[in-house]
């Protein structure tokens, strides 16, 4: 019995290590898989919310311009449009896989985010990102559906670059986080009739920071606004109370909590960010 266990424990420690080899290979090859003259992108799609239930954008597809060129920036004749007209071989649209379809941005707050798009493309820099969006857009308020109508011409957001937003985190890795703003981004003309005019910004998590913390009681409501005389981000915490603000340039932010259903603002001054640390506030308990 006591030969058998033994038996037992060395084949498991075996098959444990063989595991732990597999795996550690498997991850050295994931980080050496980018063929030679390519390098490997990868979209991230986080949210910046606003007072809905459900915010549904349906994205189709995601494409990226490269400039393979050897120069440091397009030429002037490439500088303020699109650059798709074929006369420059150098400067091409590479297409990234995608999950198509419906996304709810609300699902992607408080540091939650989604792999978006990935591929690999040429080497060179990226000039451009397209996003193509398709005509199910809707959100819900109060229990309510409505469509999201699509202004004129914005079925295509085109996010310009200048070739240097990614964080090559790995060498021929690169990744980018695009934070959809919802609450700029929604507009309301009537009553039951909104629109979307997509704002987006980007981030990499090396270059900026993170404020976090925890608001009680649930019923407040609260919404949460992190400012400076720079930037605008918004909160609004899960049921447990708990918020995250990720995307910040490192200084000093003001953060101030909206409370309703009869409870007090809140506002506290003098918050440090610092690039890739999270700065935790102290437990907010909001009064009435």
């Amino acid at each position: 019995m006591k030969a058998s266990r033994k038996i037992f424990i060395i084949l498991m420690a075996a098959f444990c290590s063989a595991a732990i080899f597999i795996a550690c290979s498997k991850d050295k090859s994931d980080v050496s898989a980018v063929p030679a003259g390519q390098q490997r992108v990868s979209l991230y799609l986080s949210d910046d919310p606003a007072l809905f239930d459900k915010v549904l954008i349906d994205i189709q597809s995601v494409k990226v311009l490269v400039d393979t060129s050897s120069a440091d920036s397009l030429d002037h004749r490439h500088h303020d449009r699109d650059c798709d007209d074929g006369r420059d071989t150098s400067v091409i649209w590479q297409d990234l896989a995608i999950r198509p379809g419906v996304y709810d941005l609300l699902t992607l707050r408080n540091g939650a985010d989604t792999l978006l798009a990935a591929g690999n493309i040429p080497q060179g820099k990226i000039k451009r990102i397209k996003i193509t969006l398709g005509a199910n857009n809707s959100l819900v308020k109060d229990s309510v559906s409505y469509p999201l109508h699509l202004m004129r011409g914005d079925s295509v957001i085109t996010l310009k670059l200048y070739g240097h937003e990614f964080d090559e985190y790995l060498t021929g890795q690169l990744q980018l986080w695009l934070d959809f703003n919802v609450g700029k981004s929604i507009i309301k003309v009537r009553n039951g009739e909104f629109y979307l005019k997509p704002f987006i910004r980007m981030f990499i998590m090396k270059a900026t920071g993170a404020i976090e913390g925890k608001i009680t009681p649930w019923d407040a409501y609260a919404v949460v606004s992190v400012y400076n005389a720079k930037d605008t981000a918004y909160a609004i915490p899960f049921r447990d109370g708990k918020f995250k603000v990720r995307g910040l340039a490192p200084g000093s932010y003001t953060v101030f909590v909206n409370a309703s259903n009869g409870y007090q603002d809140t506002t506290i001054t003098d918050v440090t960010v610092n690039a890739r640390e999270e700065t935790e506030l102290p437990k907010i308990e909001l009064h009435k």
